[in-house]
Protein backbone atom coordinates (compact mmCIF):
# COMPACT_ATOMS: atom_id res chain seq x y z
CA UNK A 1 0.00 0.00 0.00
CA UNK A 2 0.76 3.68 -0.61
CA UNK A 3 -0.71 6.86 -0.09
CA UNK A 4 -2.14 8.49 -3.17
CA UNK A 5 -3.71 11.88 -2.23
CA UNK A 6 -4.79 13.89 0.62
CA UNK A 7 -8.16 15.35 -0.03
CA UNK A 8 -9.55 18.74 1.31
CA UNK A 9 -12.81 20.50 0.25
CA UNK A 10 -12.28 24.34 -0.80
CA UNK A 11 -14.36 27.04 -0.79
CA UNK A 12 -12.97 28.39 -3.88
CA UNK A 13 -10.57 26.54 -6.35
CA UNK A 14 -8.85 29.01 -8.05
CA UNK A 15 -7.79 30.84 -5.04
CA UNK A 16 -6.86 27.30 -3.36
CA UNK A 17 -4.43 26.01 -7.14
CA UNK A 18 -2.96 29.61 -6.61
CA UNK A 19 -1.91 29.06 -3.68
CA UNK A 20 -0.58 26.03 -3.68
CA UNK A 21 1.39 26.36 -7.15
CA UNK A 22 2.13 30.02 -6.63
CA UNK A 23 2.88 30.23 -3.15
CA UNK A 24 3.88 26.51 -1.86
CA UNK A 25 5.48 26.06 -5.67
CA UNK A 26 3.24 23.06 -6.60
CA UNK A 27 2.14 21.98 -10.07
CA UNK A 28 -1.36 21.85 -11.17
CA UNK A 29 -0.93 17.73 -12.21
CA UNK A 30 -4.96 17.89 -13.80
CA UNK A 31 -8.29 18.72 -13.19
CA UNK A 32 -11.92 17.77 -13.92
CA UNK A 33 -15.16 18.99 -13.99
CA UNK A 34 -18.37 16.70 -12.76
CA UNK A 35 -20.74 19.87 -13.45
CA UNK A 36 -23.98 16.72 -12.70
CA UNK A 37 -22.81 15.95 -9.87
CA UNK A 38 -21.84 19.63 -8.68
CA UNK A 39 -18.07 19.79 -8.18
CA UNK A 40 -14.91 19.96 -9.82
CA UNK A 41 -10.98 18.84 -8.62
CA UNK A 42 -7.65 20.09 -8.82
CA UNK A 43 -4.73 17.74 -8.33
CA UNK A 44 -1.84 19.77 -6.94
CA UNK A 45 1.92 18.16 -5.91
CA UNK A 46 5.36 18.12 -6.63
CA UNK A 47 5.03 15.23 -8.71
CA UNK A 48 2.54 12.93 -9.92
CA UNK A 49 1.45 9.27 -8.90
CA UNK A 50 3.05 6.75 -8.26
CA UNK A 51 6.50 8.34 -7.36
CA UNK A 52 4.48 11.45 -5.15
CA UNK A 53 1.64 11.48 -3.20
CA UNK A 54 -0.66 14.74 -4.16
CA UNK A 55 -3.42 16.80 -2.80
CA UNK A 56 -6.88 16.89 -4.42
CA UNK A 57 -8.62 20.45 -4.03
CA UNK A 58 -12.59 19.26 -4.02
CA UNK A 59 -14.82 22.38 -5.07
CA UNK A 60 -18.35 21.52 -4.34
CA UNK A 61 -20.30 24.11 -6.22
CA UNK A 62 -22.15 26.73 -4.51
CA UNK A 63 -20.11 26.26 -1.11
CA UNK A 64 -17.89 29.05 -0.01
CA UNK A 65 -16.03 27.92 3.41
CA UNK A 66 -16.30 24.69 5.42
CA UNK A 67 -15.89 24.56 9.48
CA UNK A 68 -12.49 22.93 10.00
CA UNK A 69 -13.53 20.91 12.72
CA UNK A 70 -10.71 19.11 15.48
CA UNK A 71 -9.87 16.07 14.10
CA UNK A 72 -7.66 16.91 11.40
CA UNK A 73 -4.27 18.58 12.13
CA UNK A 74 -1.63 19.70 9.13
CA UNK A 75 -0.27 18.69 5.84
CA UNK A 76 3.80 18.57 6.52
CA UNK A 77 6.00 19.58 3.56
CA UNK A 78 9.84 19.05 3.95
CA UNK A 79 11.62 21.75 3.05
CA UNK A 80 15.55 22.24 2.69
CA UNK A 81 15.25 25.48 4.44
CA UNK A 82 12.55 26.51 6.50
CA UNK A 83 13.48 30.33 6.89
CA UNK A 84 13.78 31.08 3.85
CA UNK A 85 10.47 28.85 2.65
CA UNK A 86 8.79 31.60 5.54
CA UNK A 87 10.42 34.54 3.60
CA UNK A 88 9.83 33.19 0.27
CA UNK A 89 5.52 32.61 0.87
CA UNK A 90 5.38 35.65 3.11
CA UNK A 91 6.50 37.20 -0.13
CA UNK A 92 3.97 35.19 -2.08
CA UNK A 93 0.91 36.42 -0.06
CA UNK A 94 1.13 33.20 2.09
CA UNK A 95 -0.05 33.61 5.95
CA UNK A 96 2.90 32.41 8.25
CA UNK A 97 1.39 31.51 11.58
CA UNK A 98 4.43 30.22 13.13
CA UNK A 99 7.81 31.42 12.15
CA UNK A 100 10.74 29.23 11.77
CA UNK A 101 12.48 28.01 14.57
CA UNK A 102 13.45 24.76 16.43
CA UNK A 103 9.84 22.62 17.65
CA UNK A 104 9.45 22.44 21.29
CA UNK A 105 11.39 20.43 23.32
CA UNK A 106 13.56 19.37 19.97
CA UNK A 107 15.65 20.55 17.86
CA UNK A 108 13.67 20.33 14.21
CA UNK A 109 13.28 23.13 12.63
CA UNK A 110 9.64 23.74 11.54
CA UNK A 111 7.36 26.43 11.14
CA UNK A 112 3.19 26.47 9.91
CA UNK A 113 1.97 28.38 7.25
CA UNK A 114 -2.10 28.16 6.44
CA UNK A 115 -4.02 27.88 2.55
CA UNK A 116 -6.82 30.24 2.14
CA UNK A 117 -9.51 27.95 3.42
CA UNK A 118 -7.47 27.88 6.81
CA UNK A 119 -5.90 24.47 6.55
CA UNK A 120 -2.53 24.26 8.11
CA UNK A 121 0.41 23.08 6.38
CA UNK A 122 4.01 22.29 8.69
CA UNK A 123 6.97 23.08 7.37
CA UNK A 124 9.81 20.87 8.41
CA UNK A 125 13.57 21.32 7.84
CA UNK A 126 14.95 18.18 5.64
CA UNK A 127 18.17 18.36 3.61
CA UNK A 128 17.07 15.37 1.65
CA UNK A 129 14.23 17.79 0.12
CA UNK A 130 16.56 19.86 -1.33
CA UNK A 131 16.62 18.20 -4.51
CA UNK A 132 12.87 19.24 -6.65
CA UNK A 133 11.47 20.77 -3.87
CA UNK A 134 9.13 24.31 -4.87
CA UNK A 135 10.19 26.03 -1.50
CA UNK A 136 13.89 26.96 -2.07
Amino acid sequence: MRLLHTMLRVGNLQRSIDFYTQVLGMKLLRTSENPDYKYSLAFVGYGSNPEHAEIELTYNHGTDHYDMGTAFGHIALGVPDVYAACEKIKAGGGNVTREAGPVKGGTSVIAFVTDPDGYKIELVQRAENAVGAGLR
